[in-house]
């Protein structure tokens, strides 16, 4: 089952990386010659309608680990379990959070933390976002392995903005 699901996942996230290359599924469609090119809409994760309250989080974490921002994360912060942003600096850290994952799904900061205590595991979004990250890190590999897609590999990769775009459900209409 779980080969099934990686082959789904993999699947779709080659199809979103075609379309966001070359506006379609189809990868050998023609793009427009830059003069002809007509502007995109603004992606929806661009404006996170919750960043002024994720900034002020934000700044009273950088406050709170003032001089322990190029100290690694798992360091500075308590519970942090996914490999890649354990090694990544403090301060870096706090960036990724909330200019990443918060603005990919557009939520608040406290959509995945408990507000007294951003360690805790009590929210079942934040434990949601951890699988989805094992996930994302098993097709971007899948990626960079495969030998017949027009890209190179250092440019095929999916983030959560790949299928998120803003929204929690990534299924919501645009």
């Amino acid at each position: 089952m779980r080969k099934v699901l990686v082959a789904v996942l993999v699947a779709i996230a080659v199809y979103a990386v075609a379309t966001k290359f070359h506006g379609s599924a189809d990868v050998a469609i023609q793009q427009p010659v830059p003069s002809q090119a007509q502007p995109s809409p603004t992606p929806r994760a661009s404006v996170n309608p919750n960043q002024e309250i994720n900034d002020r989080f934000a700044k009273q974490l950088s406050d709170k680990i003032a001089g322990h921002e190029n100290d690694p994360a798992e360091k500075v912060f308590k519970n942090i379990q996914i490999q890649v942003l354990k090694n990544v600096p403090a301060g870096r850290f706090i960036r990724i959070m909330n200019f990443g994952y918060s603005r990919a799904l557009g939520v608040a900061c406290t959509h995945c933390h408990v507000e007294q205590d951003f360690s805790s595991d009590d929210k079942r979004p934040k434990r949601a976002a951890r699988e989805m990250a094992a996930t994302h890190k098993m097709i971007n590999d899948q990626l960079a392995k495969m030998e017949n897609l027009d890209l190179k590999p250092e440019q095929r990769f999916i983030n959560c903005s790949t299928c998120h775009r803003g929204a929690i459900n990534p299924n919501a209409s645009q």
